[in-house]
């Protein structure tokens, strides 16, 4: 198993987690989904707290902590003692949000980074009765709109926001004049608003998306995700489409701790993910929500890294952030 360690978030052995570590875990473990009930973070928070609990030996309770774009779970984690009973259901706004925010309230350094999930695709869609039927025919839609059309976007630093002016970048616009973002909240609100003819078009998370994608409501253009989904099979990725910043983006889950857990806990937590890997209960709740199961296939230390250099570089560019 691999496990995302940064330079500063080392596991010494040697912090508060190291005492009595070596029977870990004792009691039941807190599982920390920083969104709230229903949404990508606490589904995959409680796939993994029923996957896990046969291989680590105590109950594993999801609580949900939600505020400040998850950010205030995710502090509740990284202040909490470094013993292991504690843990966070990361998402990929806990390195997106240090990346294009000093005042963030964590900064990305501030875990012990246990390992990685799963990839959750973002599909770029419009609406079911458009008649854009791909990308391109999208992108030169955007070009002739001269700034008319409009996308929906939880937020221009949001992943949803990113994702579209990726895109955009990508195809060699502005990737902040060339189409108007629309702000809304939340996947359905994202949703209800391509479908109702309120905005163009949108690329946001496929859990809200399936659904109205099966009924007809919803058409996808393209994924934002590592592989096509089984789901969509003849959905191109970005990547594919050879669409370079855009094909870096998507949603993902990571297990995160605070910072010094000893090495007897990640050792314990490695153990394990390993076994989740395999887990038939593990890869089916995750087909059934739409997501990619990445436990054991990724090198999160390299994978946070990238991640936190492409936001934080994209931001720069866009200009959210100085040089």
């Amino acid at each position: 198993m691999k496990r995302l360690l940064t330079g500063i978030a080392v596991v010494t052995g040697l912090g508060a987690g190291a005492v009595h570590a070596q029977d870990y875990p004792s009691k039941a473990i807190t599982l920390v989904a920083p969104y709230g009930a229903g949404g990508a973070s606490d589904l995959a928070a409680r796939a993994l707290a029923e996957s896990a609990k046969q291989y680590i030996g105590e109950p594993i309770t999801v609580e949900n902590r939600t505020g400040a774009g998850g950010m205030v779970g995710a502090r509740s984690v990284a202040d909490a003692e470094a013993d292991g009973y504690t843990v966070l259901l990361a998402r990929v706004g806990m390195i997106l949000n240090p990346a294009v925010n000093p005042q963030t309230m964590v900064k990305a350094d501030e875990y012990t980074y246990l390992g990685a999930l799963e990839s959750t695709p973002m599909i770029l869609s419009v609406d079911g009765e458009s008649e854009i039927e791909s990308v391109e025919q999208l992108v030169e839609a955007i070009k002739e709109s001269n700034g008319r059309m409009t996308y929906a976007a939880s937020g221009a630093t949001s992943i949803d926001g990113f994702t579209t002016q990726a895109l955009l970048k990508d195809a060699g616009l502005d990737p902040l004049t060339a189409a108007t973002l629309v702000p809304y909240k939340g996947g359905n609100a994202l949703a209800t608003a391509v479908m109702g003819g309120h905005v163009d078009f949108g690329a946001w998370a496929a859990g809200s998306q399936m659904g109205p994608i099966e009924a007809g409501d919803l058409k996808p253009l393209a994924v934002f995700a590592p592989e096509r989904m089984d789901q969509l099979p003849d959905v191109p990725t970005m990547s594919e489409l050879g669409y370079e910043t855009a094909g870096q983006i998507t949603g993902w889950s990571a297990l995160f701790g605070p910072e010094d857990l000893s090495e007897e806990v990640v050792a314990k937590w490695d153990e394990v993910l390993d076994k989740v890997a395999e887990d038939s209960t593990w890869l089916d709740l995750a087909e059934k929500r739409g997501s990619i199961s990445t436990v054991g296939t990724v090198d999160v230390t390299e994978y946070a890294k990238s991640q936190f250099e492409l936001f934080n570089g994209l931001a720069k560019d866009f200009g959210y952030l100085p040089e």
